[in-house]
């Protein structure tokens, strides 16, 4: 196979992108609208499967200075997880990727080999990006590169670290936003609600590696062809079945729920027998990028609530660049996510690692554990779905 030469050269962001001008157009869409409605401009007329991903983002960018920063990142996106593609494909052999290297990030999680080298290869594509500052998992304050530059990003680096030694699907999560003009300190940039972003996607890096991502108008799914090096179309104009009977949950952590998480999933077990009068089948591979790329494809519901445990009162996910982006991708394709109070992308948050729980999927799904959590009746034995309101333990 003819090796992939690496991106050295920096690329050059045409002079017509202006942060200031990015950021009027991107943030005018008003609070709780409609994310699928918000960018007000269509995908690319020629969608057929093969399509390189060059050749779509060619297509978003023409006659687009708004859009044109956007697909210089995502190109320089798609690179750097070639590069992390290529080391993860080969396992022990490239060393105890999932070994702990005797460090803590800010939050006390124990930080594996592979977490800080795919770190330290993104924030290396986007200092050639036209980015300002970055939020990493892997660090606790964001990073400044380019302050005229009309775009942030948040990100996971490595999502599912526990799986990296035994060759389960780990993936890379990203949040953009554009940066404001008027922000007092870096954080300012990302203390915002998830529906304000101009792009979001995952990486996934399994038995293939795909680039699943949003600019506001559709998901589509690129999947990389390692013999040519480069992403090509798979899955054009992504749609989140309505309803399906597969749920995903840590169900060892059964004990430590409420009542009334209790009640949706006893019901669900019930099947056929229960309220819910059909059979479902649970499915959990302890990988985020993993359980919601199987939900994007062929439906079903995600929960990850907050529980009794220290620790994890208001669920473990991060909001800005794990729970934001991923229930961006959900929305755009025709899902719902929220905490089954809120949709997650009116939640504002208040401190730049934050947490919060979820729920996300097929609408049917994530409306019908809403119920469970509004009506104390819909499941007569048991109490309302995640504590008192909402996901969110009191």
């Amino acid at each position: 196979m003819k090796r992939r030469a690496l991106l050295t050269d920096p690329i050059t962001v045409p002079p017509s992108i202006h942060a200031a001008d990015f950021a009027r157009v991107a943030t005018t869409r008003r609070v709780g609208a409609d994310p699928r409605a918000s960018s007000g401009e269509q995908s690319p007329a020629t969608l057929e499967k093969g399509l390189s991903l060059d050749a779509f983002l060619d297509q978003v960018a023409s006659g687009n200075n708004n859009k044109q920063a956007l697909a210089v990142l995502l190109r320089l996106i798609a690179t750097a997880s070639i590069q992390v593609a290529d080391l993860v494909a080969l396992g022990h052999v490239a060393g105890t990727l999932g070994a702990p290297v005797g460090t803590a990030n800010f939050d006390g999680d124990v930080q594996k080999r592979l977490d800080i080298m795919a770190n330290e290869t993104f924030i290396n594509a986007f200092r050639q990006a036209p980015v300002a500052a970055v939020l990493s998992e892997e660090l606790s304050d964001p990073l400044l590169l380019d302050p005229d530059a009309p775009l942030v990003v948040a990100i996971d680096p490595l999502d599912g670290s526990s799986n990296i030694d035994v060759n389960v699907s780990i993936g890379t999560i990203f949040a953009v936003f554009p940066a404001l003009n008027n922000a007092l300190r870096p954080a300012h940039h990302f203390l915002r609600p998830g529906h304000e972003q101009v792009g979001a996607g995952f990486i996934l890096y399994g038995p293939q590696t795909s680039f699943v991502f949003t600019l506001g108008n559709g998901v589509h799914v690129f999947t990389l062809d390692r013999r040519a090096g480069v992403f090509q179309l798979a899955i054009p104009r992504l749609a989140v079945p309505t309803d399906s009977t597969e749920y995903a949950v840590n169900a060892s952590n059964y004990r430590h729920w409420d009542d009334s998480v209790r009640a949706y999933i006893d019901d669900c077990i019930r099947g056929a027998d229960g309220p819910l009068f059909r059979d479902h089948s649970m499915r959990w591979v302890a990988s985020l990028v993993a359980d919601a790329y199987r939900i994007l494809v062929r439906g079903g519901v995600f929960l990850y609530p907050g529980d009794q445990r220290r620790g994890y009162r208001n669920g473990r996910l991060r909001l800005i660049y794990e729970a934001s982006p991923i229930s961006f991708l959900v929305e755009q394709a025709g899902g719902s996510a929220t905490n089954a109070v809120l949709p997650i992308l009116d939640i504002k948050p208040k401190e730049l690692h934050a947490r919060t729980p979820i729920v996300f999927g097929s609408c049917a799904a994530v409306q019908r554990i809403s119920r469970y959590h509004a009506d104390p009746q819909f499941s007569a034995e048991h109490a309302p779905l995640f504590f008192r309101r909402g996901l969110i333990r009191r």
